[in-house]
C-alpha cells in the first residue's frame, strides 16, 4: 500500500450517535477527489456531539489492482460490509457505530465503480470474481486472515459468493434483502421477466448508455426517487409511485409520481445529498456495469455449480421489499436452509422495504450483533 499523508485541512464529520451529515458529505467529497489518506495513516472523523467508542476514518486501500475508499471504525474481529445499488459505504452509517461499540472492527468500502473508489472503464472488469477478489484483497491489505462479510442488494450477492468461494477467508456471512441463489441452469438475463410491452429493469440496464443518460440527468432526483420508491413507505400499485421492477418499452427506469416533499423519517435530504455527490463525481456507469456482467459471471461460475454456503449465515429482509416478491423468490426463501446449511436465522421485518439496514437500523443492528457474538 502507498503511504500518502492525510490532509489536516479536511473537515471531520461527526459519527457518534448523532451523525453530522453535512460533515460526512464534505468528507465524501474529499474522498471522491482523492484527498483522503492511503495506506496505514488515515484522517480521523471525530464526534462533535456525543463521544463515540472510537473515531471513524476514511482512507484508500490498494486491493486487487485498484484502489477502494473505505470507512472504518473500532477494533476487534473484522466485519466487512458491502453496499448495493445505488449506494456507497454511507449506507452502513448506522451499523459502523453499532458494530464498533459492540467490539468489532467495522469496515465498509465504496465498492468498485462507486463513491471514492476506482472505476475501471472496461465493462468486463465488474464480474462477481472481480468484486469477490476486491474483498479478499481488502482482507490482505488490512492484514486480516478472516472476516465476517455482510452485504445488501448487489453487495449481498458479493457476500454470499465470497462465503461460497472462500470459506477459508470469510468465516460467516449475512445477506440483507437478497438471499443466496444457487447457480441457475440458464444465463440470468435469459429468464428475466419480459412482456410484449415491458422488460425487467435489469434488462434495461444491459445496454450501455440509456440508463446512464436517464440517471445522470439529475442524480439527486434519481436517487431520491429510487430510495423512496423501493422503501416500505412507498405505496404499492400501478400509478401510485415509482415502479422499479418493470420498464415499459420506450420508457425509462423511473416513472410515476416522484418521492413526496416530506421524506420518511429514516431518510433525510442530507442523506440524499451524500449519495448524489458520489454519483455526480463517479457517474452511474461503474455501478450499472455490475448488471452487465450477470451472464459473464454466470459463465465463469461453472466450477461452483451445486455448491452450498456452509459457513454460519444470517438472512434479513423486509416484507415490503420488492426483491422478496420477484418470481420464484417464495420457493427460494422456503428452501434457503437447504441451500445454506449454516443458516442460523431468517428474519423478515414487517413494513420494511428494500433498504433494510437504513429503514430498520435498530432491528438490523441487534440481529447482526447477536449473530456475530454467537460465532465461534
Amino acid at each position: 500500500m502507498s503511504q500518502l499523508q492525510s490532509n489536516p485541512g479536511l473537515p471531520r464529520p461527526a459519527t457518534g450517535p448523532r451523525l453530522d451529515r453535512r460533515l460526512w458529505l464534505a468528507w465524501s467529497l474529499a474522498a471522491s477527489l482523492g484527498l483522503t489518506a492511503s495506506g496505514a495513516r488515515a484522517q480521523s472523523i471525530t464526534a462533535t456531539k456525543e463521544p463515540a467508542i472510537s473515531d471513524i476514518t476514511q482512507r484508500t486501500i490498494e486491493t486487487n489492482g485498484i484502489r477502494l475508499n473505505i470507512a472504518e471504525k473500532g477494533s476487534g474481529p473484522l466485519v466487512l460490509m458491502c453496499h448495493g445499488f445505488p449506494e456507497s459505504s454511507y449506507s452502513w452509517r448506522h451499523q459502523i457505530d453499532a458494530l464498533a461499540a459492540a467490539g468489532f472492527h467495522a469496515v465498509a468500502p465504496d465498492m468498485r465503480g462507486c463513491g471514492g473508489s476506482d472505476r475501471p472503464q472496461a465493462i468486463d472488469q465488474y464480474t462477481l470474481f472481480h468484486l469477490v477478489g476486491d474483498m479478499v484483497g481488502l482482507l490482505d491489505a488490512l492484514r486480516a486472515p478472516q472476516a465476517v462479510i455482510i452485504g445488501h442488494d448487489t453487495g449481498a450477492n458479493v457476500a454470499w459468493q465470497a462465503a461460497l468461494m472462500r470459506p477459508d477467508r470469510f468465516r460467516a456471512v449475512a445477506g440483507l434483502s437478497v438471499p443466496f441463489r444457487p447457480r441457475p441452469k440458464l444465463a440470468p438475463t435469459s429468464t428475466m421477466p419480459r412482456t410484449a410491452d415491458a422488460r425487467f429493469y435489469q434488462l434495461y440496464f444491459q445496454t450501455p448508455g440509456p440508463a446512464e443518460a436517464e440517471l445522470e440527468r439529475d442524480p439527486r432526483e434519481a436517487i431520491r426517487n429510487m430510495l423512496y420508491g423501493a422503501s416500505g413507505d412507498a405505496p404499492r400499485g400501478a400509478g401510485t409511485g415509482p415502479d422499479l421492477a418493470m420498464v415499459p418499452n420506450g420508457a425509462g427506469f423511473l416513472r410515476g409520481a416522484p418521492a413526496p416533499a416530506a421524506l420518511p423519517a429514516w431518510l433525510t435530504e442530507q442523506d440524499v445529498d451524500i449519495y448524489a455527490a458520489g454519483f455526480r463525481r463517479a457517474g452511474f456507469r461503474g455501478a450499472l456495469n455490475w448488471y452487465r456482467n450477470l451472464d459473464r459471471s454466470w459463465e465463469m461460475s461453472a466450477p461452483f455449480d451445486g455448491a452450498l454456503v456452509r459457513v454460519p449465515a444470517l438472512y434479513i429482509a423486509g416484507d415490503r421489499d420488492m426483491v422478496v416478491s420477484f418470481p420464484g423468490m417464495d420457493q427460494l426463501l422456503a428452501n434457503l436452509k437447504r441451500l445454506v446449511p449454516g443458516l442460523r436465522r431468517q428474519l423478515m421485518l414487517p413494513g420494511c422495504g428494500h433498504w433494510t439496514q437504513q429503514e430498520r437500523p435498530q432491528e438490523v443492528n441487534a440481529a447482526l450483533i447477536d449473530f456475530l457474538r454467537g460465532l465461534p
